[in-house]
């Protein structure tokens, strides 16, 4: 397979006779540019523009919270987007301009010359969803060791009985030496 080349057309008109032209609806490049920006690590989901109370989780409505202006050869887009909370917001943003020009410039060639992201909120969803998934595993966890406890004992067969330990010999030290009798003289003392 051939390399692939980030080399963009400088003009489209250069590129293509005069036999028609291509033009493209506000919603192609919507939608490129949604995909394009749910992609990046950070993001929580994009919104309105009207504000946080219509918001849109990733890939559900991807053109949804993007607004596309589209000139002969020039685009701009505006994102509305949800950050995930503990992302740096300034990277978040423009790793979102990067990937959304990167994507538009290369399915259409068309020059982007602003992309601006508004962030219209923070998402503790990812945080809220880590905590449930934990306490959902300890739970699971508990419920299971009963049960592991019950099966090991259904497991065991009836019939053997339990051998007992053998009890350690008394201690006994070793510098006494053990008693002797004593023998009877059969003189008074």
């Amino acid at each position: 397979m051939a390399p692939k080349k980030d080399v963009l057309p400088v003009s489209l008109a250069a590129e293509h006779d005069s036999t028609g032209t291509i033009t493209y609806a506000n919603e192609v490049i919507a939608i490129i540019a949604g995909v394009a920006a749910n992609e990046v690590e950070g993001i929580a989901g994009m919104c309105s523009g009207g504000g946080f109370s219509d918001v849109f989780v990733r890939r559900r409505n991807i053109k949804k919270g993007v607004k596309v202006e589209i000139g002969a050869e020039e685009a701009s887009v505006d994102l509305y987007v949800i950050v995930e909370y503990g992302t740096p917001i300034q990277i978040a943003a423009q790793d979102v301009q990067d990937s959304v020009r990167k994507a538009i410039e290369t399915m259409t060639g068309l020059h982007v010359v602003r992309i601006d992201v508004h962030v219209n909120g923070v998402s503790f969803e990812k945080e809220k969803l880590e905590e449930e998934t934990s306490l959902e595993n300890a739970m699971l966890a508990d419920a299971q060791v009963p049960a592991l406890e019950e099966n090991e004992e259904a497991a065991e067969p009836a019939a053997e009985p339990k051998t007992k330990k053998a009890k350690p010999a008394a201690k006994t030290t070793q510098n006494k030496k053990p008693a002797q009798p004593i023998e009877e003289t059969g003189q008074d003392t």
